[in-house]
């Protein structure tokens, strides 16, 4: 795929990474999604056994075939140290790199981790999804800040999840009686189609299939 030019560099201080993110967080744009979405990338990261490079890899899934068309890892050297907020800088470069290595164009980028639902409203989703200027969504296993209610127990069910009375992400129940997951916006999206897309996806586990797929890629590549 063909990427614009990041409008920053990675390897930077974490005063300075806060600082982007608060200077890059008004570009999100939330939009409706095209309904006619065929593709889906689930993006995920590993780090060797002694943390120096990240493995990224990226799982191209066809939404409708509920199979992957493609699977891309790249490895990058570790330039940020691991800081709650700013994770972000530490598997940015590694993932766009990723992203570059594609031949398909997906619809949709799926990140495991955070997007609108962060301190500064720019988790990994946002960054990303801003750089590479593509619909993306982050779907978190853990919440990182906010508040909800426990949403019902069956799949589909969802609840608000809020931070200084802001919206900022959907808790959804991917399969009955399993615990929740954490959508949000990432770019060029609504939390709606967000939290549509993300229930799409799961289709046998609580977590999204492209997001798995991305998973379970980046930890073989670790071990070979």
């Amino acid at each position: 795929m063909k990427l614009p030019r990041c409008p920053h560099r990675w390897s930077v201080s974490p005063k300075q990474a806060m600082q982007i993110q608060r200077e890059l967080a008004p570009r999100v744009r939330i939009e409706k999604l095209r309904p006619d979405v065929r593709s889906v990338a689930g993006m995920d990261i590993a780090f060797s056994r002694d943390r120096k490079t990240a493995i990224a890899g990226a799982v191209v899934w066809d939404v409708d075939r509920q199979c992957d068309i493609e699977r891309v890892v790249v490895r990058a050297p570790v330039t940020f140290p691991y800081v709650p907020g700013l994770l972000s800088f530490r598997e940015g470069a590694p993932l766009v790199k990723a992203i570059r290595k594609l031949k398909h164009e997906p619809d949709v980028f799926l990140f495991d981790g955070q997007g609108f639902a962060h301190p500064r409203r720019f988790g990994l989703a946002c960054h990303i999804g801003v750089i590479i200027d593509k619909p993306s969504i982050g779907c978190g296993k853990s919440r990182l800040i906010g508040e909800h209610r426990e949403p019902a127990g069956s799949r589909g069910s969802t609840s608000t999840l809020k931070h200084d009375g802001q919206v900022i992400g959907q808790v959804l129940r991917t399969r009955d009686g399993v615990k929740p997951v954490y959508v949000s916006v990432g770019h060029r999206i609504t939390l709606t189609d967000a939290t549509r897309i993300v229930l799409r996806c799961a289709t046998r586990y609580r977590v999204p299939e492209p997001t798995r797929l991305a998973d379970k890629l980046v930890a073989s590549a670790k071990d070979q």
